[in-house]
Formats: C-alpha cells, structure tokens, sequence
C-alpha cells in the first residue's frame, strides 16, 4: 500500500477524510481490535507498534487515522513509505513517526528506517509501523528487523465480505451513488479486496458518473474499468 499523501516531514494537509478514521475501519476477526485501538489513538515514545497482515486488512487506513488523531491535538507527523527517497530525517517537534510497506524497502531506505526508528527513541518520538509479514519473517537487515519488533505486534485479519459489503453500501450512500447490488457483487468479484483499492475505484466511478451523466451500472462500470485499467 502506498502512503505517498502522507509522505515526507509535516506538517501534512491532511483532511478529515472520513474513510480514515478507526471508527471506519473493519476490524473484522482481530480479537485484539480494543487494544490496537487504544494503542493508535495513544502512541507512547519507547514503545513501537507494528501492524502486519495481508493486503486489504488495513494497515494504511489505520495508520493514517493514527496521524489524522495526532493532528487533531496539534501534533506534528512525519511519515515514510517505499516510494519515498533517503534521507528520511526528523525535527525535534515531530512526535509520531510513521514508517508503512516495511516488506518492500530497498537497501536505503532500510537504512533510512533505522536511522530514522533511532533518532526518535532518541527524541522521544512515538513510532507506528506496518508491513505484510511479522517482524521475524521481513527480507530487512537485522537491525531494522528487531526494532520493529521491539515493542507491540498485532496482526490484523481482513474484513469478511459482509463487512465490506457493508462498507461499500455506507461510503456509496455517503457520496450519493445508488449501488445496486449487482454493481457491489462486480465490484468484488473483478477487483481487488484491497479497502484502499475499493474505496479509490468507488471515488473514480463517482466522478465517472458525473461526468458521463449516467447512473452508476454495471455496464458504465465496465465502460470506466475498460478505458482505465483497476489501478
């Protein structure tokens, strides 16, 4: 997942949005979903969270609405992912550093990871990270791997489709699009599950609609996913 609207130093124009808040997100099986919660709306420096599951279970949604809350109180946020290039460096006012798509860091930006996990235990700075493997089982240097299983790992399970279902029929309603359910079940049976990858697709068949000044249906679906791919 990439986390380029939240890369590099803040202060970050980060909107409200509303699809990244934890009370949006779908926790589906995670028995530990009180205690991931509480761990996110309270990072504490010294003790580093990680969050690792496979693709659509949440990692970016909840890392973004980590950083949406630090903001709300006035916190400054900086945060780092696969496509941002080293040097990845701090200012002391920064108080939560998020590091996303551990698993795909090349040799600098693992290096970058490192330096930058190092410099805010150092600073006090409070870290949230994600990858789609444990800590243990990530392809990264030594180093970089034991810091980030230093302090609480959680594995998050991904939404059952009802839930995602539920998920869709709400942020449809939200944006003002009749979603039939014909339309849903196309939807997820060519796309990806991915929430992140669903929630864009639903935002480009909003503006699809609108400018082709039809309904939304299965065939102005095709017609968009034809002419622009599922990315």
């Amino acid at each position: 997942m990439k986390i380029s609207p939240l890369s590099r130093q803040v202060p970050l124009d980060l909107a409200p949005e509303p699809t990244w808040r934890l009370d949006t997100f779908l926790p589906g099986d995670n028995a530990a979903w009180p205690e991931v919660q509480d761990a996110l709306r309270h990072p504490r420096p010294g003790v580093p969270v990680y969050l690792w599951g496979t693709p659509g279970a949440g990692k970016t949604h909840l890392l973004r609405a980590a950083a949406s809350l630090a903001q709300a109180r006035g916190l400054r946020v900086a945060a780092f992912g696969p496509a941002d290039a080293p040097p990845w460096e701090l200012n002391e006012d920064v108080a939560l550093l998020l590091l996303d798509d551990c698993q795909a860091y090349g040799a600098e930006q693992q290096h970058a990871a490192f330096s930058a996990f190092v410099e805010a235990t150092s600073l006090g700075i409070a870290v949230l990270a994600a990858g789609s493997l444990p800590p243990v089982d990530l392809a990264l240097r030594d180093d970089l791997r034991t810091r980030l299983a230093w302090g609480l790992v959680y594995q998050l399970m991904p939404p059952t489709e009802d839930q995602v279902r539920a998920l869709l029929r709400r942020e449809a309603d939200r944006r003002g699009i009749l979603l039939t359910d014909d339309v849903m079940d196309y939807l997820l049976k060519r796309c990806a599950r991915d929430l992140s990858h669903l929630m864009r697709l639903l935002d480009r068949l909003d503006g699809y609609s609108l400018a082709a000044k039809r309904g939304v249906s299965v065939a102005l679906l095709r017609q968009m996913l034809a002419e622009g791919g599922l990315a």
